[in-house]
């Protein structure tokens, strides 16, 4: 099973679910972007980031990793993307890092060198097998145990979350996703199956003719194509900014990926009159 991209698609879709596994409140991920950060000049790229929002009081990044293959070098690579993304930003005032493992074997057994790391409590490891603090009501608690669970015990895993899912009876946009997920995981389970035959399996196509599902649904393209403007909005004012003071750094432009649409739409206007980079760090901090 693809792990590494499924993984993705639960953060991305429920963020909560990581503070949910560390038995924290899910509602702490309000305060964080879940995102991918590429480190050009080395090509690392750090799969899972959650990034505090600039209106946020914690400043505290999360680096967050999947490993579900066994790696002896697993940790050296970890903590070197870790403290070279801190070097490049070195505004950063905290991390966290927590690690993902299906169960305790797959963990190096070669970890000495970095044992202050793991000492520390800035590095959390979570062993999805041991799961026991967690509320089992817990939709990412479920769909843990979902990706773990064996071919025999899946469909009946699956189609109580399913159950879970259609008995909440609101319109949420994360519901269609979340079916979504669960769908794949079937799928990646039972490579042997077509879809069709896991939605027959599933009961998926009555599921999907509920009102509940088609309203999460609807809610979840007005959310996408929302997604889709800011993105074409940010990707035009750091076009218009490149050519007003040349290069922006870093720094700024992801303070100005953080902006609201409404942000944007007065820094667009704003920016006509900016002859440096300083006229842009004036307005983020006077705007933000």
């Amino acid at each position: 099973m693809k792990t590494d991209s499924i993984f993705y698609k639960i953060f991305q879709t429920d963020p909560g679910i990581l503070f949910e596994l560390l038995g924290r409140s899910p509602d702490l991920a309000n305060s964080y972007d879940f995102s991918s950060v590429e480190i050009k000049q080395v090509a690392f790229r750090i799969d899972g980031v959650f990034l505090p929002k600039l209106d946020s009081n914690d400043k505290t990044v999360w680096f967050v990793e999947v490993q579900f293959g066994r790696d002896p070098k697993f940790y050296g690579r970890f903590f070197g993307e870790i403290y070279f993304y801190l070097d490049l930003h070195q505004d950063t005032q905290d991390w966290q890092a927590v690690v993902i493992f299906p169960k305790r074997s797959i963990e190096p057994r070669q970890r000495h060198l970095y044992r202050a790391n793991l000492a520390s409590d800035q590095v959390h490891r979570i062993y999805l097998d041991e799961l026991t603090d967690v509320p089992t009501e817990s939709f990412g608690v479920g769909l843990m145990q979902l990706i773990l669970a064996d071919s025999e015990d899946a469909v009946s895993q699956a189609q109580a979350l399913l159950n879970k899912t259609n008995a909440q009876g609101q319109t949420n946009s994360k519901i269609a996703a979340i079916i979504e997920i669960i769908e794949t995981i079937l799928i990646y389970k039972f490579p042997l199956l077509g879809r069709e035959e896991i939605e027959r399996m599933l009961g998926l196509g009555e599921l999907r003719e509920t009102k509940v599902y088609q309203e999460a649904l609807h809610e979840g393209r007005q959310e996408g194509e929302q997604a889709g403007i800011l993105k074409g909005e940010q990707t035009l004012i750091l076009r218009q900014l490149t050519r007003r003071i040349a290069k922006v750094a870093p720094e700024l432009q992801e303070q100005v990926q953080s902006l609201s649409l409404a942000q944007l739409e007065s820094l667009s206007e704003a920016l006509l009159d900016f002859t440096s980079a300083k006229d842009l760090s004036l307005w983020l901090q006077q705007n933000s």
